[in-house]
């Protein structure tokens, strides 16, 4: 199991790591960029670097990295968009204006392992780079930034269309999927070389009747993979729980899911293909759990029941809600972690069944990810 977990808040990045003692299992290590609005971290296993991303308003977005624990962060490049050509317009399915500016860094992965500094990066406003020299310097992926499909995305949650998901296949390193909020599922199985939307089955019931199955504008709220399966992949939609078993070629959405089945969190098990945990809340317009109640949602027959999870969790009172990166697990398949937009720190050590409060007092969390131990 992993005994260490970065947290991404509004105000820095906290480390915490598992101290072995009974009373206090969990305990924070470390706070680097104190003040600071850190929107994503990484930490790359193949080599055990760390990337932190920061919004820094005025000073825009930038990007720190270090050779590993306790390793001293320095400022490397960040993904930036080339001048926008004269005379060309650019706007969303709203009709609005796309900047041709890095705003927010959403997503951030690693390419495989028989790519060596290999990194991808999904940004805000729906654009898509590759570093292949552990962040020295980026490449916006062209392919897909000048696709005429990409001018029919739009903002969901945020003003604009982004990339929050990226996962790229461990049996190819060319096959890479993203999710995108407005935009779908979209993937490439050339290493960017071409793209194809692949979203169908989904359906947005809050668009015209005409438009509700159209795959180029789902709010897939948050893509996720079977590391051992990856051909199973779970979305976690803007109205709805979806499921694929044949590499996103098509979708089912979940039936009976309880509590709610609005939500933006979604982990998988990295061996066990149907077996996810998601966090409701009660929808677009209300933001906070059902009830005032604190839970967790699993299922282990790919979607056919689920388990509602509470033990440790609050459940009175409670207004907490869980963004797109608050929820992750390890690689033993154990262990999770999950926090809140209101600082509220939770992990457990048994698949869900039982949390442990680490913290109620940090930032908003913004993503937290375990450190994959070689």
């Amino acid at each position: 199991m992993s005994g260490t977990l970065l947290v991404a808040t509004r105000k820095g990045l906290f480390t915490i790591e598992r101290n072995g003692s009974a009373k206090v299992p969990w305990k924070i290590a470390s706070h680097d960029f104190a003040g600071d609005n850190v929107s994503m971290v990484l930490a790359d296993p193949r080599d055990g670097r760390r990337y932190a991303a920061l919004e820094l308003g005025h000073f825009g977005v930038k990007m720190h990295r270090s050779q590993g624990a306790g390793g001293t962060w320095e400022e490397c490049a960040a993904p930036a968009y080339p001048p926008k050509p004269e005379g060309i317009t650019d706007t969303d399915g709203w009709g609005k204006p796309i900047p041709w500016t890095t705003l927010k860094i959403w997503s951030l992965e690693t390419g495989g392992a028989n790519e060596p500094g290999v990194l991808w990066c999904g940004t805000i406003p729906g654009g898509l780079f590759r570093s292949r020299d552990n962040g020295t310097s980026w490449q916006l992926i062209r392919t897909l930034w000048d696709n005429p499909k990409r001018q029919e995305w739009f903002g969901g949650g945020a003003d604009l269309p982004g990339i929050h998901s990226v996962a790229v296949d461990p049996r190819d390193s060319k096959i890479v999927r993203l999710g995108v909020s407005c935009g779908g599922v979209w993937v490439t199985t050339d290493s960017g070389e071409n793209w194809a939307c692949r979203a169908d089955g989904m359906y947005a019931v809050f668009m015209p009747p005409e438009r509700k199955f159209d795959p180029n504008i789902q709010d897939a709220h948050r893509l996720a993979q079977c590391a051992a399966h990856p051909d199973q992949l779970w979305v976690q939609h803007h109205n709805g729980i979806f499921l694929s078993k044949d590499g996103s070629m098509s979708w089912e959405d979940a039936k009976d899911v309880p509590v709610s089945s609005f939500g933006f969190a979604v982990a998988v098990h990295p061996r066990e293909p149907g077996t996810a945990w998601f966090v409701p809340a009660i929808s677009d317009e209300r933001r906070v759990p059902v009830g005032g109640k604190l839970v967790a949602t699993r299922t282990r027959d790919g979607a056919k029941s689920f388990d509602t999870l509470t033990r440790g969790l609050p459940q009175e009172h409670c207004y907490d809600i869980v963004l797109r990166h608050g929820l992750d697990i390890d690689p033993s398949g154990d262990r999770l972690a999950l926090g809140t937009s209101t600082g509220g720190l939770w992990i457990s050590e048994d698949q869900g069944d039982a949390w442990l409060e680490v913290s109620s007092r940090l930032p908003p969390i913004y993503a937290v990810r375990f450190v994959a131990e070689g």
